[in-house]
């Protein structure tokens, strides 16, 4: 069955003349807690691109086959999920329920009835569900100069900040910036990413633990003796094993993982290298 889903859409990609396609919104695996597994396989990534992911970010362009194994990935639920789209010619979406949703602004007779000759059941529908369309972007904000002369302005009253980089849906880097590595983290940010700017860490480690909230979810984070930043979501059930997690924390401070409840000082998104802000956050 999965065979016949790829070979259906290969059938309207060819038919369609395309053979490269466009990776938009890509995401990973949502939140881990402690005691949980992360997915089999990198998200079902492993071996489609660079370690890290490098190479999966949104707007970046893949050939037919990765796409291809980028769909396999996703009716397999194995943790990555993404639109592939050429404009507004060609389109793949996988839906949650594991509908298979191809957009061309060509009819694909021939292709049609592939799709009908591998035992499956294509049926006409105006416009996909998942379009891209249907959804208003929250942050429509870019990350040009003037967002980092807003930064360069914060740090000039502090120490430090703390960025959060979202560099794919459900997966996030945080850095410690000062005026003396800004750009130097600037410059390793990833394609498009979704910047969120917060005060910074908090050196008093116990006075951050004492206040976890008695119930409900935080993203906490913290630095390590090394100076590298690790982040996890817990709740009121796991502060226990938080507390030797983070023995030995440099420092350290609870974000809100709600969105009504999250108030950062600065949040945009990284623009192309034309100065336009294409990412769909």
């Amino acid at each position: 069955m999965e065979a016949a889903y790829l070979a259906a859409i290969a059938a309207f990609a060819e038919a369609s003349g395309i053979d490269r396609l466009e990776i938009r919104e890509p995401a990973v695996t949502g939140h881990v807690h402690f005691g949980t597994q992360g997915p089999e396989g990198g998200h079902g990534l492993a071996g489609l691109f660079a370690p890290g992911l490098s190479g999966y970010h949104d707007g970046a362009e893949v050939s037919l086959p990765v796409a291809l194994e980028l769909v396999r990935a996703m009716l397999r639920d194995a943790g990555a999920w993404c639109r592939l789209e050429v404009g507004d010619v060609f389109t793949v979406h996988v839906g949650w329920d594991q509908y298979v949703y191809v957009g061309t602004d060509k009819p694909c007779a021939d292709a049609v009835a592939r799709t009908r000759e591998l035992g499956l059941f294509p049926e006409p529908m105006t416009a996909s569900p998942y379009a891209a369309e249907l959804e208003e972007p929250d942050v429509t904000e870019a990350a040009d100069e003037e967002f980092w002369a807003r930064v360069r302005s914060a740090l000039a009253s502090r120490k430090a900040l703390l960025l959060e980089e979202s560099y794919l849906r459900n997966a996030t880097r945080f850095h410690r910036l000062t005026r003396e590595n800004l750009d130097a983290v600037r410059t390793g940010l990833g394609p498009r990413a979704l910047l969120t700017v917060w005060p910074d860490l908090n050196s008093d480690v116990a006075a951050v633990l004492a206040a976890l909230p008695e119930e409900g979810s935080v993203e906490f984070v913290w630095e390590t003796r090394d100076g590298t930043i690790g982040h996890v979501v817990v709740d009121e059930t796991e502060y226990r094993e938080l507390n030797e997690l983070v023995a030995g924390a440099r420092a350290a401070c609870a974000l809100p993982v709600y969105v009504d409840e999250r108030h950062p000082l600065l949040c945009a998104a990284l623009p192309d290298s034309d100065g336009v802000l294409r990412a769909r956050w």
